[in-house]
């Protein structure tokens, strides 16, 4: 096939050029590739994406979390040719948005009321902006390393070490203004005792605390998201799950049901349409309820909407997603697939006298490099780790066919087989002999 092969090449290069004039850094996201890796996306299916050269390559970035059913996923298919044709947006309610909106709120034991936003990043910043209409406070609480998207609240405190104590915020890049950052706490992930300590000092300050229940890849020590409830509790601020991944990940109820903790608000995105632009806030009714448009020109007004907000052609993926994710043994085989990558992962950098950790929980695995020993709880903890090896082996395992981003954590779907997981052990083993020097 030499002339199909000119083609997909021309083809690629043609692209790579234009995106490489047309878009900063040849890129849409937080990262890029080296030129020499640098790929043009064709098409999924499965857990399988192939490039426009033809090139298939087992994928653990899944759309960056979303596609926990896999690529093109038959059910979500369906569920939205069906719609298209009555329409992709109305800006007012439709079937798809209330039959979604019930759905959420019977699976997630902190739901009352649900409204629907764009992304991750609208769902915090919402969800921030509600906490503070309703406690008529300012401040909030979220943990170091903790990532909530990219809106100015949410670049404070998450890689950017600062030399001044806890709860002293730091902005993690440029351009945010000096009235957000003073308007954030930061306090470690998984240290009680801390943040025990700013809340008695800012009290009557804080609107809310935000954590993410597994922080990227961090597991909640025994007790911790427990003792944040009590404190919330304690000093009556509301306290804010962001699910974005975690949500219909962990358990079909997220991780306030995996973790036995009700906050609030949780905050969702990413699996909840398997693909699909949307995003939710959900949570308790009277917080809720400052987004109820009865209140516009109130001060407990919050003023939640968007142009795409609750659309019924991702609202139909959702509702055809949920369905797939609540049959049974689902997250019995998402754990066991996370579980098995992680201990092949350990074993195999054990076998290599390479100092390596797989954090994670669920279908979510991210190899690290540091002492297997050495106790991870918190973003401090991360900073003695070989972050450029871990892109370098990123960068292997592109090569091998194992489509990851570089250095970050690595997405597992039902889509995913046994043999592609042995495939991937087989290719993290030869990567990790390329970057073991």
């Amino acid at each position: 096939m030499p002339n199909a092969n000119l083609e997909s090449d021309s083809r690629t290069n043609e692209l790579l050029a234009d995106a490489a004039q047309y878009l900063p850094g040849g890129s849409t996201w937080q990262w890029s590739l080296p030129p020499d890796l640098t790929f043009i996306a064709d098409r999924g299916e499965g857990s399988t994406l192939y490039d426009t050269r033809g090139r298939a390559f087992i994928d653990y970035v899944m759309g960056s979390g979303p596609l926990l059913l896999g690529h093109a996923h038959p059910a979500i298919v369906q569920a939205v040719q069906a719609q298209i044709g009555k329409g992709s947006t109305f800006h007012c309610m439709s079937e798809p948005t209330v039959r979604l909106a019930k759905r959420i709120c019977e699976a997630v034991p902190c739901g009352d009321t649900v409204r629907f936003v764009s992304t991750g990043t609208e769902a915090t910043m919402m969800a921030i902006r509600m906490a503070r209409v309703f406690t008529h406070r300012e401040k909030v609480l979220k943990f170091e390393g903790g990532f909530h998207g990219l809106h100015d609240y949410a670049m404070i405190g998450n890689w950017k070490p600062g030399a001044a104590p806890f709860p002293t915020p730091v902005a993690d890049i440029a351009g945010i203004p000096k009235g957000a950052v003073d308007s954030m706490l930061v306090a470690p992930f998984n240290d009680l005792a801390t943040t025990e300590q700013v809340l008695a000092c800012y009290t009557s300050e804080i609107a809310a605390i935000i954590v993410e229940p597994l922080q990227r890849a961090i597991r909640p020590q025994p007790g911790f998201l427990q003792g944040v409830r009590e404190l919330a509790t304690r000093h009556h601020i509301p306290l804010i799950f962001d699910e974005v991944v975690t949500g219909f990940r962990l358990a079909y109820g997220g991780a306030q049901e995996f973790y036995k903790v009700v906050p609030d608000l949780a905050t969702y995105g990413k699996a909840l349409t398997c693909g699909f632009a949307m995003a939710a806030i959900c949570g308790r009714r009277d917080l809720m309820e400052t987004a109820n448009p009865a209140r516009k020109g109130t001060e407990d007004y919050a003023c939640l909407s968007g142009t795409l907000s609750g659309n019924p052609l991702a609202c139909a993926a959702g509702l055809a997603a949920l369905t797939e994710l609540s049959r049974p043994g689902v997250y019995d085989r998402l754990h066991q697939i996370g579980q098995h990558l992680r201990e092949g992962m350990a074993g195999i950098a054990a076998k290599q006298g390479v100092r390596l950790q797989a954090l994670g929980e669920g279908p979510i695995v991210q190899p690290v490099f540091i002492d297997p020993g050495r106790p991870i709880l918190g973003e401090q903890d991360l900073r003695g780790a070989d972050g450029k090896r871990a892109v370098r082996l990123g960068y292997e395992l592109i090569r091998r066919g194992i489509f990851v981003v570089p250095g970050a954590k690595m997405y597992l779907s039902l889509a995913h087989s046994d043999a592609d997981l042995e495939a991937t052990l087989s290719a993290f083993a030869d990567a990790l002999k390329a970057v073991a020097g």
